[in-house]
């Protein structure tokens, strides 16, 4: 996971502030511009995943190397994810209920058409993400899904994706309101 930081003027470029009181050296404290801002965590379970668990988790991972807004974590025994994923016969299909939250079937009929395991989770991902289908479109973009066809295996979001998962996400880290998006979005 990347981590972001926010700059504030001469002190992103490591200038420590001194202050003298009394003859002795004190050092200012970073002022919250100057601190790490932490992703956002999306918790995701994978257990209902089937076969497809390991390609559920390297989908979670491409995210979290493509993005720094948003960090996708297996949840923890217990406790209840913001994205549950499930394996089923169907087509493959996201559920999104609100932004960084939803359901995603990653199904079967695709992979036995030949599509890739691993895209389709990380496109998948991208819809509870807040991305939309880009259809028709080339290999070079995972939200062209089944369009790019079956000889396509690239997981990897293109500069745009990431930048749009980076604007749903970084609005949320700089305190701007969530859009909620709900609906089916079958690929």
């Amino acid at each position: 996971m990347h981590v972001r930081m926010l700059t504030g003027g001469l002190a992103a470029v490591c200038l420590v502030s001194v202050s003298l009181t009394g003859g002795q050296a004190v050092a200012a404290t970073p002022s919250t511009a100057d601190r790490p801002l932490a992703a956002r965590v999306v918790t995701y379970d994978a257990s209902g995943s089937a076969e497809f668990k390991s390609a559920v988790n390297r989908g979670a991972t491409i995210w979290n190397e493509s993005v720094d807004a948003v960090e996708l974590r297996p949840v923890a025994a217990g406790q209840r994810a913001n994205i549950r994923v499930l394996a089923d016969n169907g087509w493959p299909r996201a559920l999104p209920t609100t932004l960084g939250n939803g359901t995603v079937y990653i199904g079967r009929q695709a992979v036995d058409q030949g599509y890739d395991t691993i895209r389709i989770s990380a496109h998948e991902l991208g819809h509870i993400l807040g991305l939309p289908d880009r259809k028709p479109g080339p290999c070079s973009s995972l939200m062209s899904g089944s369009t790019a066809g079956t000889s396509c295996t690239n997981p990897y979001p293109n500069a745009a994706e990431k930048a749009e998962v980076e604007g749903n996400f970084g609005g949320a880290i700089a305190g701007r309101a969530q859009v909620a998006r709900a609906g089916v979005i079958v690929d």
